[in-house]
């Protein structure tokens, strides 16, 4: 999949947070949208990449992806 072509239905800001901060918010987010919806997810914390793609593999959701910016990640998630 491009990530570029996403068009992301909500998108949560977790710069700045660390473990587990940013999957605790991004577990809250995917509650308030519907199944199929994609959430965007930007941070910084370096560990989240694994963390986020294997609870998505845990959950029924779906990790589309992630893009590396200066300093900061933008996670790419479906909800299942």
């Amino acid at each position: 999949m491009d990530l570029e072509s996403i068009k992301p239905d909500m998108t949560l800001d977790a710069k700045g947070l660390s473990c587990p901060m940013p999957l605790l918010k991004t577990k809250k987010a995917l509650g308030t949208i519907q199944s199929g919806q994609i959430l965007e997810v930007t941070g910084t914390d370096f560990d989240s990449k694994n963390d986020l793609k294997g609870w998505c593999e845990r959950s029924g959701h779906e990790f589309l992806g992630v893009k590396e910016g200066d300093g900061y990640y933008v996670f790419y998630l479906k909800k299942g």
